[in-house]
Protein backbone atom coordinates (compact mmCIF):
# COMPACT_ATOMS: atom_id res chain seq x y z
CA UNK A 1 0.00 0.00 0.00
CA UNK A 2 1.24 3.48 -0.84
CA UNK A 3 1.49 6.12 1.91
CA UNK A 4 2.22 9.83 1.92
CA UNK A 5 5.96 10.37 2.40
CA UNK A 6 5.29 13.10 4.99
CA UNK A 7 2.42 11.72 7.08
CA UNK A 8 0.57 8.39 7.37
CA UNK A 9 -2.30 8.83 4.93
CA UNK A 10 -2.72 5.74 2.71
CA UNK A 11 -3.45 5.79 -0.99
CA UNK A 12 -6.86 4.19 -0.37
CA UNK A 13 -8.30 7.52 0.72
CA UNK A 14 -10.91 8.72 -1.82
CA UNK A 15 -9.61 11.48 -4.07
CA UNK A 16 -6.04 11.32 -2.76
CA UNK A 17 -3.32 12.65 -5.06
CA UNK A 18 0.44 12.60 -4.57
CA UNK A 19 3.02 14.88 -6.11
CA UNK A 20 6.13 13.53 -7.86
CA UNK A 21 7.84 13.11 -4.49
CA UNK A 22 5.02 11.02 -3.05
CA UNK A 23 3.57 13.74 -0.80
CA UNK A 24 -0.18 14.37 -0.76
CA UNK A 25 -1.61 17.85 -1.02
CA UNK A 26 -2.68 18.68 2.58
CA UNK A 27 0.95 18.16 3.64
CA UNK A 28 2.14 20.31 0.74
CA UNK A 29 -0.43 22.98 1.58
CA UNK A 30 0.65 22.98 5.22
CA UNK A 31 4.27 23.59 4.20
CA UNK A 32 3.17 26.60 2.14
CA UNK A 33 2.07 28.32 5.35
CA UNK A 34 5.67 29.30 5.98
CA UNK A 35 5.45 31.74 3.09
CA UNK A 36 2.08 33.32 3.94
CA UNK A 37 1.92 36.90 5.21
CA UNK A 38 -0.53 36.22 8.02
CA UNK A 39 -0.56 39.83 9.22
CA UNK A 40 -1.71 40.94 5.78
CA UNK A 41 -4.41 38.26 5.66
CA UNK A 42 -5.71 39.17 9.12
CA UNK A 43 -5.90 42.78 7.96
CA UNK A 44 -8.11 41.54 5.09
CA UNK A 45 -10.39 39.87 7.63
CA UNK A 46 -10.65 43.09 9.64
CA UNK A 47 -11.56 44.99 6.49
CA UNK A 48 -14.28 42.47 5.69
CA UNK A 49 -15.68 42.87 9.19
CA UNK A 50 -15.61 46.66 8.87
CA UNK A 51 -17.57 46.36 5.62
CA UNK A 52 -20.48 44.64 7.38
CA UNK A 53 -20.10 45.91 10.94
CA UNK A 54 -23.37 47.34 12.30
CA UNK A 55 -25.19 46.89 8.98
CA UNK A 56 -28.39 45.91 10.82
CA UNK A 57 -28.20 48.54 13.50
CA UNK A 58 -28.16 46.77 16.85
CA UNK A 59 -29.00 43.45 15.21
CA UNK A 60 -26.58 40.76 14.05
CA UNK A 61 -23.97 41.81 11.51
CA UNK A 62 -22.60 38.35 10.76
CA UNK A 63 -23.60 34.71 11.04
CA UNK A 64 -21.49 31.77 12.21
CA UNK A 65 -22.26 28.17 11.29
CA UNK A 66 -21.61 26.16 14.46
CA UNK A 67 -21.95 22.67 15.86
CA UNK A 68 -20.96 23.56 19.40
CA UNK A 69 -17.61 21.88 18.82
CA UNK A 70 -14.06 23.00 19.52
CA UNK A 71 -13.68 24.93 16.25
CA UNK A 72 -17.05 26.63 16.71
CA UNK A 73 -15.96 27.92 20.11
CA UNK A 74 -12.84 29.45 18.60
CA UNK A 75 -14.73 31.00 15.66
CA UNK A 76 -17.21 32.75 17.95
CA UNK A 77 -14.38 34.00 20.18
CA UNK A 78 -12.53 35.37 17.16
CA UNK A 79 -15.49 37.12 15.57
CA UNK A 80 -17.08 38.52 18.73
CA UNK A 81 -14.32 39.04 21.28
CA UNK A 82 -11.36 39.85 19.03
CA UNK A 83 -13.00 41.45 15.98
CA UNK A 84 -15.94 43.03 17.81
CA UNK A 85 -18.71 41.69 15.58
CA UNK A 86 -22.26 40.88 16.72
CA UNK A 87 -22.78 37.32 15.46
CA UNK A 88 -25.87 35.16 15.34
CA UNK A 89 -25.21 31.43 15.39
CA UNK A 90 -26.91 28.74 13.29
CA UNK A 91 -26.76 25.00 13.82
CA UNK A 92 -28.28 21.76 12.53
CA UNK A 93 -29.16 19.00 15.00
CA UNK A 94 -29.72 15.46 13.76
CA UNK A 95 -32.53 14.05 15.96
CA UNK A 96 -30.23 11.38 17.38
CA UNK A 97 -29.59 11.28 21.14
CA UNK A 98 -26.76 13.69 21.87
CA UNK A 99 -23.83 12.79 24.04
CA UNK A 100 -23.61 14.51 27.41
CA UNK A 101 -20.71 16.51 26.03
CA UNK A 102 -22.73 17.53 22.99
CA UNK A 103 -25.68 18.71 25.08
CA UNK A 104 -23.35 20.76 27.24
CA UNK A 105 -21.32 22.25 24.39
CA UNK A 106 -24.18 23.61 22.29
CA UNK A 107 -25.55 25.36 25.38
CA UNK A 108 -22.11 26.52 26.44
CA UNK A 109 -21.27 28.24 23.16
CA UNK A 110 -24.37 30.44 23.45
CA UNK A 111 -23.98 31.15 27.16
CA UNK A 112 -20.20 31.58 27.27
CA UNK A 113 -20.11 34.11 24.44
CA UNK A 114 -23.60 35.62 24.79
CA UNK A 115 -24.98 34.84 21.33
CA UNK A 116 -28.40 33.96 19.97
CA UNK A 117 -28.55 30.49 18.42
CA UNK A 118 -30.94 29.28 15.73
CA UNK A 119 -31.03 25.49 15.61
CA UNK A 120 -32.68 23.44 12.86
CA UNK A 121 -34.32 20.12 13.70
CA UNK A 122 -34.66 18.15 10.44
CA UNK A 123 -37.81 16.38 9.27
CA UNK A 124 -37.67 13.33 11.54
CA UNK A 125 -39.80 11.10 9.30
CA UNK A 126 -37.73 11.97 6.24
CA UNK A 127 -34.48 11.55 8.15
CA UNK A 128 -35.32 7.93 9.01
CA UNK A 129 -36.11 7.10 5.40
CA UNK A 130 -33.18 8.97 3.87
CA UNK A 131 -30.57 7.78 6.33
CA UNK A 132 -31.56 4.17 5.75
CA UNK A 133 -31.56 4.64 1.98
CA UNK A 134 -28.23 6.43 1.75
CA UNK A 135 -26.72 3.94 4.19
CA UNK A 136 -27.88 0.82 2.36
CA UNK A 137 -27.24 2.08 -1.18
CA UNK A 138 -24.19 4.32 -0.75
CA UNK A 139 -22.71 3.60 2.68
CA UNK A 140 -23.41 7.23 3.66
CA UNK A 141 -25.71 7.18 6.72
CA UNK A 142 -25.18 10.87 7.58
CA UNK A 143 -25.59 12.29 4.06
CA UNK A 144 -28.91 14.00 4.84
CA UNK A 145 -27.54 15.76 7.92
CA UNK A 146 -24.28 16.66 6.19
CA UNK A 147 -26.24 18.18 3.31
CA UNK A 148 -28.35 20.33 5.67
CA UNK A 149 -25.23 21.47 7.52
CA UNK A 150 -24.15 23.07 4.25
CA UNK A 151 -27.46 24.33 2.85
CA UNK A 152 -29.12 25.69 6.00
CA UNK A 153 -26.55 28.39 6.96
CA UNK A 154 -26.26 29.63 3.36
CA UNK A 155 -30.02 30.07 3.07
CA UNK A 156 -30.39 31.60 6.54
CA UNK A 157 -27.66 34.16 5.88
CA UNK A 158 -29.60 35.33 2.83
CA UNK A 159 -32.95 35.41 4.66
CA UNK A 160 -31.67 37.25 7.75
CA UNK A 161 -29.63 39.81 5.80
CA UNK A 162 -26.32 38.79 7.37
CA UNK A 163 -24.11 38.47 4.27
CA UNK A 164 -20.93 37.74 6.24
CA UNK A 165 -21.30 34.01 6.92
CA UNK A 166 -18.38 32.48 8.78
CA UNK A 167 -17.10 28.91 8.43
CA UNK A 168 -14.03 27.41 10.06
CA UNK A 169 -11.67 25.58 7.75
CA UNK A 170 -11.75 24.82 4.06
CA UNK A 171 -11.83 21.05 4.62
CA UNK A 172 -10.79 20.26 1.05
CA UNK A 173 -7.68 22.43 1.26
CA UNK A 174 -6.75 21.54 4.84
CA UNK A 175 -7.51 17.81 4.84
CA UNK A 176 -7.67 16.76 1.20
CA UNK A 177 -10.29 17.21 -1.51
CA UNK A 178 -11.11 18.87 -4.78
CA UNK A 179 -10.40 22.43 -3.63
CA UNK A 180 -6.63 22.50 -4.10
CA UNK A 181 -6.43 26.29 -4.48
CA UNK A 182 -6.76 28.27 -1.26
CA UNK A 183 -9.15 31.23 -1.20
CA UNK A 184 -11.26 32.96 1.41
CA UNK A 185 -14.65 32.63 -0.29
CA UNK A 186 -16.87 29.73 0.81
CA UNK A 187 -19.55 30.32 -1.83
CA UNK A 188 -18.81 26.93 -3.35
CA UNK A 189 -18.64 25.07 -0.03
CA UNK A 190 -21.65 22.93 -0.88
CA UNK A 191 -19.65 21.30 -3.70
CA UNK A 192 -16.70 20.18 -1.57
CA UNK A 193 -17.61 16.51 -1.91
CA UNK A 194 -18.90 15.86 1.61
CA UNK A 195 -22.57 15.88 0.60
CA UNK A 196 -22.60 16.89 -3.06
CA UNK A 197 -22.23 13.53 -4.75
CA UNK A 198 -25.79 12.11 -4.73
CA UNK A 199 -28.37 13.02 -7.37
CA UNK A 200 -31.77 13.94 -5.96
CA UNK A 201 -33.51 11.90 -8.65
CA UNK A 202 -31.83 8.80 -7.26
CA UNK A 203 -33.23 9.52 -3.80
CA UNK A 204 -36.86 10.01 -4.87
CA UNK A 205 -39.10 6.96 -4.54
CA UNK A 206 -42.63 6.05 -3.45
CA UNK A 207 -41.95 7.40 0.05
CA UNK A 208 -39.62 10.33 -0.69
CA UNK A 209 -40.74 13.16 -2.97
CA UNK A 210 -38.69 15.93 -4.53
CA UNK A 211 -40.57 18.37 -2.27
CA UNK A 212 -39.28 16.49 0.77
CA UNK A 213 -35.77 17.36 -0.38
CA UNK A 214 -36.37 21.10 -0.69
CA UNK A 215 -34.24 21.89 2.39
CA UNK A 216 -31.39 20.00 0.76
CA UNK A 217 -31.44 22.12 -2.38
CA UNK A 218 -28.48 24.39 -2.96
CA UNK A 219 -29.07 28.14 -2.63
CA UNK A 220 -30.26 29.85 -5.79
CA UNK A 221 -28.02 32.16 -7.76
CA UNK A 222 -29.93 35.12 -6.31
CA UNK A 223 -29.51 33.85 -2.76
CA UNK A 224 -25.78 33.34 -3.22
CA UNK A 225 -25.41 36.82 -4.71
CA UNK A 226 -26.67 38.30 -1.42
CA UNK A 227 -24.06 36.69 0.83
CA UNK A 228 -20.31 36.68 1.40
CA UNK A 229 -19.40 33.37 3.10
CA UNK A 230 -15.79 32.99 4.23
CA UNK A 231 -13.32 30.43 5.56
CA UNK A 232 -11.54 31.62 8.69
CA UNK A 233 -8.69 29.21 7.88
CA UNK A 234 -7.66 31.51 5.01
CA UNK A 235 -6.96 34.39 7.39
CA UNK A 236 -5.23 32.63 10.30
CA UNK A 237 -2.92 29.58 10.59
CA UNK A 238 -5.66 27.03 11.35
CA UNK A 239 -4.88 24.36 13.93
CA UNK A 240 -7.74 22.16 15.16
CA UNK A 241 -5.75 20.92 18.18
CA UNK A 242 -5.02 24.47 19.36
CA UNK A 243 -8.72 25.25 18.86
CA UNK A 244 -9.50 22.33 21.17
CA UNK A 245 -7.17 23.63 23.88
CA UNK A 246 -8.76 27.08 23.64
CA UNK A 247 -12.33 25.72 23.65
CA UNK A 248 -11.60 23.58 26.69
CA UNK A 249 -10.50 26.70 28.55
CA UNK A 250 -13.93 28.21 27.81
CA UNK A 251 -16.13 25.34 28.96
CA UNK A 252 -16.01 22.89 26.03
CA UNK A 253 -16.33 19.25 27.10
CA UNK A 254 -14.75 16.28 25.36
CA UNK A 255 -15.67 12.62 25.79
CA UNK A 256 -13.39 11.99 28.77
CA UNK A 257 -15.19 9.71 31.26
CA UNK A 258 -18.14 9.36 28.85
CA UNK A 259 -17.10 7.36 25.80
CA UNK A 260 -13.98 5.47 24.73
CA UNK A 261 -14.36 5.47 20.96
CA UNK A 262 -12.80 2.80 18.79
CA UNK A 263 -11.02 3.87 15.57
CA UNK A 264 -10.09 7.22 17.17
CA UNK A 265 -6.93 8.62 18.77
CA UNK A 266 -8.65 11.70 20.20
CA UNK A 267 -11.81 12.37 22.20
CA UNK A 268 -12.73 15.88 21.09
CA UNK A 269 -13.71 15.83 17.41
CA UNK A 270 -17.37 15.35 16.33
CA UNK A 271 -18.39 14.45 19.86
CA UNK A 272 -21.93 15.85 19.86
CA UNK A 273 -23.94 13.13 18.09
CA UNK A 274 -23.85 9.36 18.31
CA UNK A 275 -24.74 9.13 14.61
CA UNK A 276 -21.20 10.07 13.66
CA UNK A 277 -19.86 7.01 15.44
CA UNK A 278 -21.48 4.94 12.68
CA UNK A 279 -19.87 7.24 10.12
CA UNK A 280 -16.47 6.57 11.73
CA UNK A 281 -16.96 2.82 11.96
CA UNK A 282 -17.75 2.63 8.23
CA UNK A 283 -14.59 4.45 7.25
CA UNK A 284 -12.28 1.46 7.62
CA UNK A 285 -14.30 -1.10 5.64
CA UNK A 286 -14.92 1.47 2.90
CA UNK A 287 -11.52 3.13 2.61
CA UNK A 288 -9.00 0.97 4.45
CA UNK A 289 -8.22 3.57 7.10
CA UNK A 290 -10.01 4.91 10.18
CA UNK A 291 -10.56 8.31 11.77
CA UNK A 292 -7.45 7.61 13.83
CA UNK A 293 -5.43 7.82 10.60
CA UNK A 294 -6.95 11.19 9.73
CA UNK A 295 -5.87 12.65 13.06
CA UNK A 296 -2.50 10.90 13.08
CA UNK A 297 -1.77 12.52 9.70
CA UNK A 298 -2.89 15.87 11.07
CA UNK A 299 -0.75 15.47 14.21
CA UNK A 300 2.31 14.74 12.05
CA UNK A 301 1.71 18.00 10.16
CA UNK A 302 1.24 19.89 13.45
CA UNK A 303 4.50 18.47 14.83
CA UNK A 304 2.70 16.57 17.61
CA UNK A 305 3.72 13.16 16.25
CA UNK A 306 6.86 12.01 14.48
CA UNK A 307 6.79 9.45 11.68
CA UNK A 308 9.61 6.93 11.37
CA UNK A 309 10.06 3.85 9.20
CA UNK A 310 11.81 0.79 10.67
CA UNK A 311 12.26 -2.37 8.60
CA UNK A 312 9.47 -1.25 6.28
CA UNK A 313 7.08 -0.56 9.15
CA UNK A 314 5.65 2.95 9.71
CA UNK A 315 5.79 3.93 13.39
CA UNK A 316 4.60 7.06 15.16
CA UNK A 317 6.11 8.55 18.25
Amino acid sequence: MRFCKKCVMPGTRPGINFDSNGVWYPCLNYEKRKFVDWDSRFKELKELCDKYRGMNGNGPDCMIAVSGGKDSHYQVHLMKEILGMNPILVSVEDNFPMTNAGCSNIKNISEEFGCELISMKPNRKLQKKLMRKTFEQYGKPTWYIDRLIYTFPLKMASKLNTPLLVYGENVSFEYGGADAVEHYSAKDIINNGVASDLAFDDLVDDEISIKDLSSCEAPTVDELAKIDPIYISYFIPWNSYENYLFAKSRGFKDLTHEWDRTHHIENFDQVDSRAYLVHSWLKYPKFGHASATDYAARYVRYGLLRKVRISGEILLG
